[in-house]
Order: structure tokens, then C-alpha cells, then sequence
């Protein structure tokens, strides 16, 4: 009995050892299983953190790129803006030279000057609402290193004048040869409105400056003050319908400066001559025509004696 008893006992403990070392192997078995995935772990961890690190150098690097590019983009537009600023004052510029090159080509340069005015009507209706009361013929010459000068009209009268008659004035500007020129200035001036009807029917008037009058001394700005004929000439005849000196809503103006103290009584013969006629036989023909008028008078006198 006790060699019985003694036999079962063995095989019990043996069994529990097997089931002990069974256990062991498992859990070893697990243990490998997870160690090698926390190893796993740890290396995709260690290349998830490289990963992030490198993109966050990139997203760094893309940044400093990124504030270099908008200083760039910064200076590129002051360039830009200055280039642009550039371009508008030089075509200012060159807009400014086109004008005082076709003023010069345009300008009269013997003290005669025909001042053609369009578009009357629009320009009367400005000068009654006061918009723009007056307006100012181009500039022209006594010669071409001469005094420089323009008239100005004022189509709705000024002064004592105004709504009764238009009144021209004739203005001395600063020119680039005043330093050599004499002054005050005192040469008669006269203004003609031409009459458009081919019957010569022109209105004339002149006037003597004042040379104690600033407006006839050196200029010291770019115009001096405009001085004239206020009362040139009644407003009720330029408003008439087909009247003579307004046709197709334009007129003519001419502004004669007398440089050789022409007699009165020539003006009427000057204001004759077809203007179309180049400047040096229009003189030729005046200078010939005072001879015979000067020959005229002393063969009267000679027979009077």
C-alpha cells in the first residue's frame, strides 16, 4: 500500500512541473513576441520622430523661403512703382516738349497773328455762366528771338464791358530773349475781327501801351497782365444769326503789332491782302503801297505850291 501511495505521488508532482514548464514556454513565447514589437515600435517610433523632424526643417526652410520671397516681392513692387512713376513724369516731359514744339511750329514770328476760334457758341455759354470767362489765343512772335505775346478774349465782355461787348486784351509773355530785348514795350497793337462774307467788312481797333504800365514792362512771371480794348466790339451783332463774323460756329481773330509805325490810313488797305499770301510780299506789297501814297500826296502838294 505505502509503494502504491508513494507511485502516485510522483507521477502528480511530475505532471504539475510539465504543466509549470508548459506555462513558462508560453509565456516566454509571448514575451519574445512582445518584446520584438516593442522593438518594432521603438524603431518606427525613432523613424516616425526623424520623419517629423525633417518635415518640420522643410515646413522652416519653406517659411524663411516663403518671408525672403515677400521681401523680394516688396522691393520688386517699389521697382515697380518707381519705374511706373519714372514713365509718367518722362512722358509728362515729352508731352510738355510736343506742346512747345508745335506752339513754335504753329506761331507766327513777324507780330501778325490770325487766332482762329471754334466751337463760339459752347465757349460764349461758358464765359456767361462764368465757367471760363476768358480764353487765351496760342502764343507768336515779334521775330524769332523776339517778344513773345497772345491776346485774350473775353467772349462775354469784362469789366464795365461785360454782356454788352466781347473785349480783347493783348498779353506780354516771359520769353527766352527778353534779356536782350527793349523795354518797356511800345508798339501799337491791333485786333481785327475778320469778316467771314468775302466783303472785307472787317472790325478793327488799336491802342497804344502805357509804359509806365507794368503790363508792358519785362515779365517777371510767365504772363504779365492782359491790357486792351474792353469795349471791342457790341454783343448783340456777334449773337445775330448769319452774321458776318461768325460762321459754322467759328471766327477770326487777327492781332497785328506794328513794328514800323504804319499810317492809319493803311490799315484798311492791310487788312485787304489775302492772308494766304506768304508774310514777306504781304510787307512788300504794303511798303510799295505806302511809297505810292507818300508819292501821291507830295504830287498834290507840288501842284498846290
Amino acid at each position: 500500500m505505502l509503494i502504491e501511495s508513494g507511485s502516485q505521488s510522483t507521477t502528480g508532482s511530475s505532471g504539475l512541473v510539465k504543466g509549470l514548464y508548459t506555462e513558462v514556454q508560453n509565456l516566454y513565447k509571448t514575451l519574445s513576441i512582445l518584446t520584438r514589437g516593442t522593438e518594432t515600435l521603438s524603431t518606427d517610433t525613432n523613424r516616425i520622430s526623424m520623419e517629423l523632424l525633417g518635415l518640420n526643417n522643410l515646413i522652416e526652410t519653406v517659411y524663411n523661403d516663403m518671408n525672403e520671397l515677400k521681401k523680394s516681392n516688396g522691393k520688386e513692387e517699389s521697382s515697380i512703382s518707381a519705374i511706373k512713376l519714372s514713365q509718367e513724369t518722362t512722358l509728362q516731359e515729352l508731352s510738355n516738349i510736343k506742346q512747345k514744339v508745335e506752339e513754335k511750329e504753329l506761331a507766327s514770328s513777324d507780330g501778325t497773328f490770325i487766332w482762329i476760334i471754334t466751337q463760339v457758341m459752347n465757349k460764349m455759354a461758358d464765359a456767361q455762366s462764368d465757367r471760363q470767362p476768358s480764353i487765351l489765343s496760342p502764343p507768336f512772335y515779334s521775330s524769332p528771338v523776339g517778344y513773345k505775346m497772345r491776346a485774350r478774349l473775353y467772349l462775354n465782355g469784362d469789366g464795365n464791358a461785360k454782356r454788352t461787348h466781347i473785349s480783347l486784351f493783348f498779353v506780354i509773355m516771359k520769353g527766352e530773349h527778353d534779356a536782350i530785348l527793349t523795354w518797356p514795350f511800345d508798339y501799337k497793337v491791333t485786333f481785327c475781327l475778320l469778316d467771314q462774307s468775302g466783303q472785307n467788312q472787317h472790325i478793327s481797333d488799336s491802342f497804344r501801351p502805357d509804359t509806365k504800365s507794368n503790363s508792358f514792362q519785362r515779365p517777371r512771371s510767365e504772363m504779365n497782365i492782359a491790357s486792351g480794348i474792353p469795349k471791342f466790339y457790341p454783343l448783340p451783332i456777334i449773337q445775330q444769326n448769319n452774321n458776318s463774323y461768325v460762321r459754322d460756329d467759328t471766327m477770326f481773330i487777327k492781332v497785328m503789332v506794328d513794328f514800323a509805325n504804319m499810317p492809319k490810313t493803311m490799315l484798311p488797305y492791310t487788312l485787304s491782302l489775302n492772308p494766304g499770301l506768304p508774310d514777306y510780299i504781304q510787307q512788300s506789297l504794303i511798303i510799295a503801297e505806302a511809297k505810292k501814297r507818300e508819292n501821291v500826296t507830295a504830287s498834290i502838294v507840288t501842284r498846290t505850291e
